[in-house]
C-alpha cells in the first residue's frame, strides 16, 4: 500500500488499529478500527437511498447491467489538514491513510455524493447507484449499448474502474 500511496508514514497523536481481514476469494482486505474517531465525528445526514426506491425506478426497463467499482472509496482523498485523523498504527508503525478508507462515518454518505456527482445527468433515466454499485438499465439492447457506452465513459474520465469478476453485463 506505500507504493501506491494510498498510505504515509507519519507521527500522529491520533491513531486507530490495523488488521487485514481474508476476503472469499482469498485475497486481503484492509481494515482500520476507527470506531473512537467515528465516535467523535459530525455524521453527514445525506440520505442513501432505499433499494426498494431504487427499484421503482427501474419501470419498464427490460436489460439491465450491474457495474460493480473497484476500490471506489480510494478514489475521494482525505480533506488537506485531516490526514493525521485516519493515522492507523501497526506493528512496523504509523501510517496516514491519504483516501477515504471505508470504516469511515461518513465514508458512504460522502461516496454517494461523488456517484451522484458523476453520474447526474443519467441518475434516474439510465442509472440507478448504491454506493459503489451501478444499475444501468434501458428498453431494448441497442439502446442499452449506447447507455453503455456513456456510463463507461462517464467511469473513465473520473478514473473509477470496475471490477469486471463482480459485474453482470446486459441481462434480460
Amino acid at each position: 500500500m506505500l507504493d501506491t500511496g494510498i498510505i504515509v508514514p507519519f507521527k500522529s497523536p491520533y491513531g486507530s488499529p490495523v488488521l487485514f481481514q481474508k476476503k472469499h476469494d482469498g485475497s486481503l482486505q484492509f481494515c482500520v478500527d476507527y470506531r473512537a474517531l467515528n465516535k467523535i465525528t459530525v455524521k453527514n445526514k445525506y440520505p442513501i437511498s432505499l433499494m426498494a426506491d431504487l427499484f421503482d425506478r427501474l419501470g419498464g426497463a427490460t436489460v439491465f447491467t450491474k457495474i460493480d467499482l473497484k476500490t471506489g472509496y480510494w478514489k475521494v482523498r482525505i480533506a488537506e489538514g485531516d490526514e493525521h485523523k485516519t493515522t492507523c498504527v501497526t506493528r512496523y508503525g504509523s501510517y496516514d491513510v491519504l483516501v477515504m478508507p471505508f470504516g469511515l462515518a461518513n465514508a458512504p454518505t460522502t461516496f454517494c455524493t461523488l456517484m451522484n456527482q458523476v453520474f447526474r445527468e443519467y441518475i434516474d433515466k439510465i442509472v440507478v447507484v448504491y454506493l459503489d454499485d451501478i444499475v444501468v438499465y434501458s428498453q431494448t439492447l441497442e439502446e442499452h449499448l449506447e447507455h453503455l457506452r456513456k456510463v463507461i465513459a462517464r467511469l473513465r474520465e473520473h478514473e473509477l474502474y470496475m471490477k469486471l469478476s463482480k459485474c453482470s453485463f446486459a441481462q434480460k
